[in-house]
């Protein structure tokens, strides 16, 4: 296939392949996903998106070669040279019913063109919709990005232009992320970012700039924001694994300049995804 070009579907390793009617993914949204940016024929963020993919199929007790699935997507990255992977994994084909299945994972692997966002929200930030939709609670299912995304589907239908995310919070109010990516928050002169412990996904994006940014001397700390925090913060902006980080620039009646520690941070994502 062309450097960039056209969209391509594997199926267990093969181009075009079929799935079961009867897989647990799509009949019970029983699997994982990654959303993984190729840059320069390379993923980027392999390790932490593996990393991911190993810690909660362990957690939902699906078997998957970890090892395979990131030679089988590093090959297609090869291939696409710029653009996007999404690695889906589900629990396999089964009987009717709940009950798990002990049958071989089905690896999915499709690849697109990069979103075409528009460039100044990197420069000049994005304004937020408060979504009225909430994440329920669910310690078992908590930073996930498993393949039940309802409340995201939710929430991202509750918005348009000129808005350029959604915060969504939990069944308290409390927010925990916006709709496609993490939230950080500079409060009293420190970074902040939800946990994960409740609801809401872990990005990699996230867990990369927390390390990066203690690397820096900015250490991130981890815990529940509540929202009159946010509206009070100094500097604000959001993340995910494909366009990196996005200045908030407005919030219900709040606006914000981008500062300098965001652009730090800006510049920490742009060193791994370009």
């Amino acid at each position: 296939m062309a450097s960039g070009t056209g969209d391509l579907c594997l199926v267990n390793g093969q181009p075009v392949g079929q799935i079961p009617v009867g897989d647990r993914g799509l009949a019970y949204g029983d699997g994982l996903f990654e959303t993984i940016r190729v840059s320069q024929g390379q993923l980027t963020l392999a390790d932490y998106h593996f990393a991911r993919l190993a810690r909660d199929t362990a957690r939902l007790r699906i078997a998957v070669d970890v090892a395979c699935l990131t030679a089988e997507a590093s090959e297609l990255a090869s291939q696409l040279g710029e653009g996007v992977i999404k690695l889906i994994i589900t629990r396999g084909a089964g009987e009717r019913g709940y009950a798990p299945t002990n049958g071989p994972a089905t690896r999915i692997m499709l690849s697109s063109p990069l979103p075409p966002y528009p460039a100044e929200r990197q420069e000049q930030g994005v304004v937020l919709y408060p979504c009225t939709t909430r994440l329920a609670l669910q310690p078992a299912l908590a930073g996930m990005k498993h393949l039940n995304r309802l409340e995201q589907v939710l929430a991202r239908a509750e918005w348009q232009a000129p808005f350029g995310e959604g915060l969504v919070c939990d069944m308290l109010g409390t927010p925990v992320e916006c709709t496609m990516s993490n939230l950080f928050v500079r409060s009293k002169g420190v970074w902040v970012t939800p946990e994960m412990d409740q609801c809401g996904v872990r990005g990699v994006m996230r867990d990369y700039l927390v390390a990066a940014l203690a690397g820096q001397g900015e250490p991130v700390k981890q815990r529940p924001v509540e929202l009159p925090e946010l509206l009070d913060s100094e500097e604000l902006f959001c993340c995910n694994s494909v366009f990196g980080v996005w200045p908030v620039a407005g919030f219900m009646d709040r606006t914000w300049i981008p500062g300098s520690f965001t652009r730090q941070a800006q510049a920490l994502a742009r060193r791994v995804l370009m």
